[in-house]
């Protein structure tokens, strides 16, 4: 690869840094409100560390009449993730003083909006470090919508290219500039945190629960100022605003956009959108109906901890009400298999996302109607438009490669000695970016501090390659992407 494109890409990582090293302001202001001024120090080297190093790489200029191609993009983002990773560990080093391995673990878990966590005690933790964690949720959120409008189309797999083509809401004709669009999602983000916030308060919690739970939940990660998670606050209503927040963070921001901008149904004539409420529906009806039948809860009771817990995992959150893996084999098996689904192609959720298995169903009714008919001459369309095979193919890939590196990742920390559930549930629960996974070590009410630092990294590999749709990553290790 040229040096001039290098450079583009440092000056470009610069920038992010100096952006991460500002960000760290928050949490300081934090300490300082709540008079916790002895993590200070801490937060402030870091900042100053990674602004240097970001001041470093942007003062080495941006080569002049050189562009990124299309290829380079896809180092930019991997690169880009992991060095924004590597100093966003900073404040969990110096200020809980625990390992590296342990700090960019969580940085990681942050940033990618998985909420696996390696802490503690949270109840009595430093706000700053509280703040942070959520933090880096709300940035890896919003950092992961642009990637998913922007880049992952130009890998013709990601999911943004068939919900731009496919989609009701004709994004080109709703936004025709890209920047516009970006200014249009970051004021819907940044509208649904201030509104998530301001509910949250409203239902019981304190303004600093409610903010770090609202940057949490629209992020769809996960992280909770409490070892309880949403359990230590038994309002209903704080449970109800949760379950909005999160489906609200899981529906495309592309058709937000739209519908601000005049086409009032774009968000509910999609296809997508309806499939993924309908599946919320229905499975908080059936699961809420057994909930019921096998506890002495009353129904509304019964329903409000289906509903949030499955609509946590559904949206790869990783809240919890309670430990729903002590709930019996029909709802351990039944959560698990719910991980993998995600939310809509352009959130901020995990997964496999919601369009990818209405596009197998479709292609499963049409090959059986081919078996019935041979000869005849079947239109497969989605949310009204034709899916090409280029469309099929790349969702086959990814299908593959999802399922491939679930599978490896969960053989390779078998290697390391942990039990089939932890092994299996734990490489699921991180590339699928739900965060907590299931068992006693790893479970809702537990969480992956006591596994080998080598697991940590593993896991930490297995959350980047989620996050960025696999593919994005794997582009990286072919010998042909770095011949000039």
């Amino acid at each position: 690869m040229a040096l001039p494109t290098l450079r583009i890409i440092g000056f470009i990582i610069g920038i992010f840094l100096i952006t991460l090293a500002i960000a760290m302001v928050v949490p300081m202001a934090t300490l300082l409100i709540f008079n916790r001024t002895a993590d200070m120090p801490s937060f402030l080297w870091s900042s100053m560390i990674t602004f240097i190093c970001g001041l470093a790489l942007v003062g080495q200029g941006r080569p002049e009449h050189v562009h990124l191609r299309p290829r380079d993009m896809y180092l930019l983002t991997v690169s880009s993730w992991v060095v924004v990773c590597i100093f966003a560990a900073l404040p969990f080093l110096l200020t809980q003083h625990i390992s590296y391995t342990d700090s960019f673990f969580e940085s990681m878990s942050g940033i990618t909006a998985t909420g696996s966590t390696v802490l503690s005690g949270l109840d009595s933790m430093s706000p700053g470090i509280l703040i942070w964690r959520s933090l880096l949720h709300w940035l890896g959120g919003i950092g992961f919508i642009g990637m998913a409008v922007a880049i992952l189309p130009l890998l013709r797999i990601g999911g943004m290219r068939l919900f731009q083509t496919e989609s009701s809401d004709r994004s080109e004709k709703v936004m025709p500039r890209s920047h516009m669009v970006a200014k249009f999602i970051v004021l819907v983000y940044v509208g649904i945190t201030v509104l998530g916030s301001l509910a949250f308060w409203w239902a019981g919690m304190s303004l600093f629960d409610a903010i770090n739970h609202s940057m949490s939940a629209i992020s769809t990660g996960g992280f909770s100022t409490s070892d309880l998670s949403l359990a230590k606050w038994p309002q209903p209503a704080v449970h109800w605003v949760a379950i909005v927040v999160m489906i609200l963070g899981s529906l495309p921001f592309t058709l937000y956009v739209a519908t601000l901008r005049g086409h009032r149904q774009a968000l509910f004539r999609d296809q997508q959108v309806q499939g993924f409420i309908g599946l919320l529906l229905v499975t908080w009806l059936v699961m809420g109906v057994w909930y019921w039948a096998t506890t002495d809860l009353p129904w509304y009771d019964a329903l409000r901890h289906v509903a949030l817990n499955v609509t946590s995992v559904v949206t790869t959150t990783g809240f919890a009400l309670g430990d729903y893996s002590l709930w019996g084999n029909f709802a351990l098996m039944l959560f698990f298999y719910l991980g993998f689904i995600g939310g809509c192609s352009g959130s901020t959720a995990g997964g496999v996302k919601v369009f990818r298995f209405q596009v197998a169903y479709i292609l499963l009714k049409a090959n059986l109607h081919q078996l019935i008919h041979p000869r005849a001459v079947l239109k497969q369309k989605y949310n009204g438009h034709r899916l090409d095979d280029e469309i099929v193919r790349s969702i086959l890939t990814f299908s593959f490669f999802f399922t491939i590196t679930i599978c490896l990742i969960a053989l390779l920390l078998s290697l390391l000695g942990l039990d089939w559930m932890t092994a299996l549930t734990g490489a699921a629960s991180t590339v699928s970016g739900v965060g907590p996974g299931l068992g006693e070590t790893i479970g809702p009410a537990g969480n992956f501090s006591t596994l080998p630092d080598a697991a940590k990294w593993i896991l930490s590999v297995g959350m980047l390659l989620g996050r960025l749709e696999i593919i994005t990553v794997l582009v990286l290790c072919i010998p042909a992407f770095w011949r000039h």
